[in-house]
């Protein structure tokens, strides 16, 4: 089945929950398709949280800490969460559990170290969360352009597609220096159904995650079962309300067959 993360917000900009299946209409390469599996907006998720931890995160780190720390502390009881943290190598400081303070602790020792490899770490949580069953989602923050990485950001964005996981991507600081790297995320994003941020100052981002947080819990997972294609062929999908013009459906905008 191909899955399909969605947010439906009125044109306030305002969360519409308690939709049902039958509300939704997905059209694949045009072709109207058949709803297979849905899961509602109270539907628990599974949230991969990706941490920058370089060199140059010294000055932001602590309000990131914090940030993280508050997002943890919005998800649900029935939300599971891992933590990861990135610089030269990616780390897995906590594998997906619903105990929000193991994932807690996880995240307070992080220090600032090394180098920037962004794209690795994109491509390897994409790959880890993939296999997981129901709502997902990944939240990146990065304050700085990839140095490091042996992977390209076009392998990166393909990965993250290939896994259909909604991804957030928050940068900062020097990262807004870098007009190439902010394309890439907000392709990521835009993509996979998530939301792209930009930030200038670390005091931002609690506010940041906030708005995250508030996103992951009013989604929708609907699943179809896709139409023969040629594999590796790449599908185009759109995701709207049967009923009404004046509400927006976010999701990923296609899917590798």
């Amino acid at each position: 089945l191909v899955e399909v993360y969605a947010t439906v917000t009125d044109e306030r900009g305002r969360y519409l929950d308690n939709l049902r299946a039958n509300a939704f209409e997905i059209l694949d390469e045009g072709s109207a398709q058949s709803i297979k599996a849905f899961e509602p907006s109270s539907a628990g998720l599974s949230c991969a949280l990706l941490l920058d931890t370089t060199g140059s995160m010294q000055a932001a780190l602590p309000a990131l800490k914090n940030a993280a720390l508050r997002l943890l502390a919005e998800l649900r009881e029935e939300d599971a969460v891992s933590v990861y943290s990135f610089s030269d190598v990616t780390l897995e400081r906590q594998s997906f559990t619903k105990n929000k303070r193991a994932a807690k602790r996880a995240v307070l020792p992080a220090y600032p170290h090394g180098r920037t490899a962004l794209y690795d770490a994109v491509a390897e949580v994409a790959y880890a969360i993939a296999g997981r069953s129901g709502k997902k989602v990944i939240v990146v923050f990065t304050d700085g352009d990839d140095n490091q990485s042996s992977v390209t950001a076009e392998h990166a964005i393909r990965r993250a597609r290939l896994a259909g996981v909604p991804v957030y991507t928050i940068a900062q600081g020097a990262a807004l220096n870098h007009p190439g790297l902010l394309k890439q995320l907000e392709s990521i994003s835009t993509t996979t159904g998530g939301l792209a941020f930009s930030i200038r100052e670390p005091r931002q981002i609690e506010g940041v995650f906030q708005k995250v947080a508030g996103d992951l819990k009013h989604g929708y997972l609907l699943a179809y079962q896709p139409p023969e294609g040629k594999p590796g062929e790449y599908r185009k999908i759109e995701v709207r309300l049967k009923s009404t013009k004046h509400h927006r459906v976010r999701a990923r905008e296609g899917y590798y067959q």
